[in-house]
């Protein structure tokens, strides 16, 4: 039961490769069918689980409650979306997102769960840093918009260069992960190398700084409660 499940699972998952807009494009018919199919295993499973198990105790599971109503919703877009389909009408699978709770909630799941619930524990408690991080990161944008936005300068595309504070905001936010470097910063460095020495100081304080910082709060904080648990046996 457990192999079948997660293959089910696995397969359910794998259809966002196959449908509209897809990787590997798929008959509509071919991937509603497929779905449907790991819809009727998911609800024959937790039908056998409820026979099993306590009235009481299977209502009162919220992992439960959970699985039946991914699946009313993605019964009821499949519905939807199939019948806009007939009419020409373009839509969006949305209950696509409402998938990943299948692969959390089941009781074979156990260990991914409680992955799933350190994780999201610890978000509040890395929040201060990245909030931090986010400030610094406008700051530096700002100063960026008042050095470079009177200059007049130019990308090496012929683009205007940083003189859109939100799209400065996005270079910068890239340039933390050192992805455009040194492209970003060329332009003013073809106008001043003084100019530089921004680039530099926002690499030093935002990449290795509080990058390193962020990362240690979320590897910390994430062991913690993963530590908790364990020791509680938690499901």
């Amino acid at each position: 039961m457990r192999t079948a499940t997660y293959f089910f699972i696995f397969l359910n998952l794998s259809l966002a490769l196959f449908e509209e807009p897809a990787v590997y494009p798929l008959p509509f018919l071919a991937t509603s069918v497929l779905e449907v199919l790991c819809l009727l295993v998911f609800l024959g499973r937790l039908t056998h689980f409820a026979k099993v198990t306590l009235h009481n105790v299977f209502w009162k599971d919220t992992k439960n409650i959970c699985i039946m109503v991914a699946i009313l919703l993605s019964l009821t877009d499949l519905a939807i979306y199939g019948v806009l389909r007939l009419y020409n009408v373009r839509s969006i699978r949305w209950s696509r997102i409402v998938r990943p709770i299948f692969l959390i909630n089941f009781a074979e799941s156990r260990q991914i769960r409680r992955a799933f619930r350190s994780i999201r524990n610890t978000l509040p408690e890395i929040t201060y840093v990245f909030l931090l991080f986010m400030f610094s990161l406008l700051m530096f944008s700002l100063m960026a918009l008042k050095l470079f936005g009177e200059r007049n300068l130019q990308t090496a595309e012929g683009l205007p260069y940083f003189r859109n504070y939100l799209e400065i905001v996005f270079d910068l936010y890239v340039l933390v992960t050192t992805a455009n470097s040194p492209d970003v910063m060329m332009p003013a460095f073809d106008f001043s190398s003084w100019y530089a020495l921004f680039f530099i100081a926002f690499v030093i304080v935002n990449t290795y700084i509080f990058m390193s910082l962020f990362l240690a709060v979320v590897y910390n904080n994430y062991k913690k409660h993963l530590k908790v648990m364990r020791g509680g046996g938690c499901d």
